[in-house]
């Protein structure tokens, strides 16, 4: 039975912005405070959630480890939650991601261990074919900054676009170099790319949020991002302080385990990706 605990941008914005992200020095709940309690991880619901529940549900006890789950539905909630002490770590980032939200937001997550890949890919419910993409098509792509550059580079590494030189992982529709079919980029909250691919004719969209919308990356996409030296492998990650804290250390162990490797190969059939060791 899942005691997984879900929340949305709409009923927890307010209040945790509302708090601020001042009192960087204090503890916080027992979440984050208390190392005898429970460890409790922030986590968007798919794959995150899904592999901390594995890990919950068929490691953790052993281990010694009381380990609870909150779902957030949003890309900023987790780490203000993990800022402010009410959640002792969260699992659903990569680095580029998190580098631009702590400059941005003047927060200290720092990560812990690398978990697994999600290939980003291009998706459409028009078009079954890359080369069926239309001159002046309209393309979704993420609208955060990290995100949006890995989107324009899966488009230019598949010869829709080109980008100037040095734009990297920090590209926008600004910086695109050539646009030989004309595409219209429509920018979005990453969360709201899957139900948009019915208004536009082809959306970039994350892994996590096109298996959560019942896409199949390996099946579904017209191109996916490959993984083979991919910067984008998303980690557990926590205050910057609490690294060594033994919850969190066991759930790194954990979540680098044979068992979690296996459930990630059976379950989501290449969607997911183990992509193990130690964070950048």
């Amino acid at each position: 039975m899942r005691t997984t605990v879900k929340y949305t941008a709409a009923a927890l914005a307010t209040g945790a912005l509302a708090l601020g992200l001042t009192a960087c020095g204090s503890s916080g709940s027992s979440a984050a405070g208390d190392t005898s309690g429970p460890l409790v991880v922030a986590a968007s619901p798919t794959p995150h959630a899904q592999i901390l529940d594995f890990v919950r549900d068929h490691l953790a006890k052993k281990a010694g480890l009381d380990l609870q789950v909150k779902e957030f539905s949003d890309y900023v909630l987790p780490n203000t939650a993990t800022e402010q002490g009410e959640v002792g770590a969260n699992f659903f980032q990569h680095k580029p991601y998190l580098d631009d939200f702590n400059k941005k937001n003047g927060t200290h997550i720092v990560p812990v261990v690398d978990v697994e890949l999600e290939p980003l890919g291009l998706y459409s419910h028009k078009i079954t074919s890359l080369g069926a993409l239309s001159d002046g098509a309209s393309v979704a792509v993420p609208n955060d900054t990290t995100n949006e550059a890995r989107a324009l580079s899966l488009l230019a590494d598949n010869g829709l676009i080109t980008l100037k030189p040095g734009t990297g992982q920090t590209a926008t529709p600004a910086d695109v170099a050539s646009n030989p079919k004309h595409l219209k980029f429509k920018e979005l909250e990453a969360a709201q790319l899957p139900r948009s691919l019915g208004d536009v004719d082809a959306g970039v969209v994350n892994g996590n949020y096109a298996i959560q919308a019942g896409l199949n990356p390996s099946k579904d996409a017209l191109v996916l991002e490959k993984a083979a030296g991919n910067p984008y492998a998303n980690f557990l990650a926590v205050k910057k302080g609490n690294e060594n804290d033994p919850r969190v250390r066991k759930l790194a162990e954990l979540l680098n385990s044979p068992e979690v490797k296996t459930y990630i190969q059976d379950t989501f059939k290449g969607a997911v990706i183990p992509a193990f060791g130690k964070a950048a």
